[in-house]
């Protein structure tokens, strides 16, 4: 069983569009389906449209609000099916690591969504539409991405990362979260926070060290929610060369002067732009199979996820 995603229905090639159509991403149907379970949802089909149909929009009223109408015809209203049918859908998908929306769509796109004005216009910006919108209100902890910006080789790996993090996060907590449950899967993604938001690496490190201190159920929600937020920053290479070599001080007594050299000039060449993640990894993973370490072991950023998705090659 795979882990559970939810997915706007077109993008995983439902014929569910205005014009009868889809928008399938090779990426999510070829790749990411051996790994998730897509659950699809197609708003627009779930408050009763047909398909085909005629297009809707959305539009700020002179009132502020944002309304969902009849491209043509804007006195077709559909807001308050969409605000029902979403206010009964989310509920259900509580137990989803992660969510892939279709951009530009009035109801599922993530983000830039035309807005109109009455008078035709648009308002610069745009804004989410009014599904996923509710959707990041509900479950702002929740991996949500974008069919076409998954295009993009570090959006993609950033958003697969945070879907199996998550997964892993309740896997670990079970039935019941504890605090001994939480400090152990703090303590597996230490690096992990120092490569994406060395910021939270510190704030959530103090939390954890006060988690006596806190209600449990309050430390739970707060700490996922800021945990999730810190691994939404992409791991740049300036981090990420700085976890390097915090683990290579791992090995100072293991390695003879020749390997350490090896290792150090891998790390400065990914450093420079001149090697990708993947190889300075692959040589400490392999020193670490020869010089086991515990600690090192457990730690989530040498193996995120399976290595046949082939995310970071281009890191």
């Amino acid at each position: 069983m795979g882990i559970p995603v939810g997915v706007s229905a077109c993008v995983i090639g439902q014929k569910v569009r205005f014009d009868g159509g889809h928008k399938r991403n090779a990426f999510v149907e070829e790749q990411l389906v051996d790994y998730f379970d897509f659950q699809p949802v197609c708003p627009e089909v779930g408050i009763g449209l047909p398909v085909p149909r005629p297009t809707i929009r959305l539009m700020k009223t002179e009132k502020g609000d944002d309304r969902l109408v009849g491209t043509k015809d804007t006195t077709k209203d559909f807001t308050k099916e969409m605000l029902i049918f979403s206010d009964k859908k989310i509920p259900s998908l509580n137990q989803l690591r992660g969510y892939v929306v279709c951009a530009k769509s009035p109801t599922c796109g993530m983000e830039r969504v035309k807005l109109y004005m009455e008078n035709g216009n648009t308002i610069p910006g745009g804004t989410a539409g009014i599904f996923t919108r509710k959707l990041m209100e509900a479950m702002p902890w929740l991996p949500i991405e974008e069919d076409g910006r998954l295009q993009d080789p570090f959006l993609r790996e950033n958003f697969v990362f945070r879907v199996f993090t998550l997964n892993d996060f309740y896997n670990c907590m079970g039935n019941e979260p504890t605090r001994a449950k939480l400090v152990k899967f703090h303590s597996r993604y230490k690096l992990v926070l120092m490569a994406h938001c060395p910021v939270a690496y510190k704030a959530l490190g103090r939390m954890v060290a006060e988690i006596a201190d806190w209600d449990l159920g309050e430390f739970y929600h707060s700490y996922r929610l800021q945990f999730m937020e810190a691994i939404k920053n992409r791991a740049n290479r300036r981090n990420n060369t700085n976890v390097l070599m915090h683990l290579q001080g791992y090995f100072k007594h293991d390695l003879d002067k020749q390997q350490k050299k090896e290792l150090a000039d891998l790390i400065m060449d990914y450093r420079l732009g001149n090697m990708p993640l993947l190889a300075a990894l692959t040589l400490i993973n392999h020193h670490l199979q020869q010089n086991p370490d515990a600690y090192l072991q457990t730690q989530v950023f040498l193996n995120p996820y399976p290595q046949e998705l082939k995310l970071r090659y281009a890191m």
